[in-house]
């Protein structure tokens, strides 16, 4: 049979397909009749066999065009998959998730590891060459001089609630930013999450000496650490999901490396997800302690605080090391993190 000709032929059957699943699509399944769900089932196995005797032969890439669109509506309505139930996602958190870190430590460990090499680089850059300033420290900060900050908070004259809120969203909006560039970049082969990790960690070690340098210490970290803990470690979480990308693409374990990357993939999207409860946990406190400083909250209380929340972040983590080993089924994960 020609073209022209099976296009004529089969012409009605499309129609008619397209016509159920414009009712279907504006108005729900529940407005098809009996006979014209059945019809429906029908003529999406039969325009996909029609979409492969087109596609076999070269057909018209409209005609083409046309029928995969048929198919693959059909198909959505036919296989809806399912909705995440609450419970699921309860399941991931406060199982499944902890479970992932138990299985990635070691990539997390190299994340952390790098944030802290660039730390240590920063302070020691500042410290070595204060001139270094415009390099390493954060742009906001350049202007600021700790004592005369620390001493306009303490007399009520620092930023005002809404100057503090619009500062707060933007760390929290930053934040989440460097965490899914970091993510991201794991396809470099984990070159530019190991650098995003890097940079972040030389700029905080270089903004804490200079506030070590005015006799400002404890002021500094009683600002950063309350909320900084949950967000460090998110950011960390998030580089350790782009380098769990670069293993499928690196060592692909005796798989073909498309496979390999797209295992691995599923397996770090679930950790970018999990880092979403710190974020928020993060944004919270850095909204409301982290942004109350001495006399009104001590720098023993914030510090305090913060090894709390820390404590309480880790023992969260490492609640499936608690918990003892558990089979994999039990997290609703297989070994390589796959539903």
């Amino acid at each position: 049979m020609e073209m022209p000709e099976f296009i004529e032929a089969r012409r009605p059957r499309w129609e008619q397909l397209e016509a159920l699943l414009d009712k279907a699509e504006g108005r729900g399944l529940r407005a098809l009749e009996l006979e014209e769900a059945r019809s429906l089932g029908k003529l999406y196995r039969a325009v996909s066999s029609d979409l492969l005797w087109v596609r076999a032969r070269s057909g018209s890439a409209d005609v083409s065009g046309y029928l995969n669109d048929l198919v693959g509506r059909a198909y959505a309505l036919t296989y809806p998959g399912q909705r995440p139930r609450l419970s699921d996602v309860w399941g991931f958190v406060s199982r499944g998730f902890p479970m992932l870190m138990r299985q990635e430590w070691r990539m997390y460990t190299a994340s952390v590891l790098l944030f802290l090499a660039g730390l240590g680089f920063g302070y020691l850059g500042m410290l070595v060459d204060p001139d270094a300033a415009p390099y390493l420290v954060p742009d906001q900060h350049l202007s600021l001089d700790p004592v005369k900050r620390a001493a306009d908070e303490a007399a009520g004259q620092g930023m005002s609630v809404q100057e503090q809120a619009q500062f707060t969203t933007f760390l929290f909006t930053h934040n989440i930013q460097v965490a899914f560039l970091a993510f991201a970049l794991g396809i470099t082969a984990g070159v530019g999450t190991a650098l995003m990790l890097f940079f972040n960690g030389l700029m905080l070690g270089a903004l804490a000496q200079v506030y070590t340098a005015k006799g400002m210490t404890g002021w500094f970290w009683a600002w950063i650490l309350p909320h900084g803990i949950p967000e460090i470690t998110a950011i960390c979480i998030a580089g350790a999901a782009g380098f769990v990308i670069a293993r499928g693409q690196v060592a692909p374990r005796g798989l073909p490396r498309g496979l390999a990357l797209r295992q691995e993939a599923v397996l770090a999207v679930k950790l970018l997800f999990g880092t979403l409860v710190l974020f928020v946990l993060a944004g919270i406190i850095e909204g409301t302690i982290s942004q109350i400083h001495p006399p009104k909250l001590s720098v023993l209380f914030k510090v305090s605080f913060a090894l709390a929340v820390g404590l309480g972040v880790y023992a969260y983590l490492g609640s499936a090391w608690m918990r003892g080993a558990q089979r994999p089924e039990e997290t609703g994960l297989d070994r390589r993190g796959a539903r």
